[in-house]
């Protein structure tokens, strides 16, 4: 949900001319939103969860020197279909890769500088309405 969102209802919650049946409608859509929001966290967390568990046994096997220490990651990617196919598609990931880890060492390089002074608060786009 974006901000915008938030402050319409927000606003829609503070008009007095708001009825009780339509703040439990709102109430109702909002925890509905937060079970959906609290299952795609939990999916994602359990994906990330099994992606480290691969790529720490990669490690650990690559250590042991076990025969195929890719096993164990190359089955999660391969699990949710993200192996390269082809030779192009390891090259585009290699590059994508490199890219991302210039960007990253770009970004610890740069200082954050805070601006001084009061900071200026912008409204930009027109609000939205909730239905009544």
């Amino acid at each position: 949900m974006t901000r915008s969102e938030f402050d319409d209802i927000r606003a829609y919650l503070a008009d007095e001319a708001t009825h009780a049946g339509d703040l439990l409608r709102v109430a109702r859509t909002l925890i509905d939103d937060l079970e959906h929001a609290r299952m795609r966290e939990a999916v994602l967390r359990t994906h990330y969860l099994r992606l480290l568990t691969a790529a720490r046994a990669t490690v650990a096997a690559d250590i042991a020197n076990a025969p195929d220490p890719l096993a164990f990651i190359k089955h999660e990617l391969a699990e949710r279909e993200q192996l390269p196919s082809d030779g192009e598609a390891v090259q585009r990931i290699l590059s994508d890769a490199r890219t991302a880890a210039a960007l990253l060492a770009c970004l610890e390089q740069k200082e954050t500088i805070r601006p001084r002074g009061m900071r200026s608060r912008r409204c930009v786009g027109a609000g939205r309405r909730l239905p009544r």
